[in-house]
């Protein structure tokens, strides 16, 4: 009978070793998606930024005009 506690004990200590070692993990991975998300919004907002500034520069080099309405360089 002590050997079958014996096995018993060992195989807890193996589901607790993995327990932990899957806490932790899921802890960096919880980590690594925060900083993520950080980032990408970061991006989205330069994105969004860097948009509005070619819709400007767009519109002041076409002088408030669209491309369709310009005149081609020959006439």
């Amino acid at each position: 009978m002590s050997n079958e506690v014996e096995q018993l004990v060992a195989r807890i200590d193996e589901l607790e070793t993995r327990l932990a070692f899957q806490e932790d993990t899921l802890s960096q991975l919880n980590d690594t998606i925060a900083k993520q998300d950080a980032q990408l919004r970061a991006l989205v907002g330069n994105m969004k930024e860097m948009s509005e500034k070619y819709s400007d520069l767009a519109f002041e080099m076409n002088k408030g005009g669209k491309p369709g309405d310009e005149r081609p360089p020959h006439y």
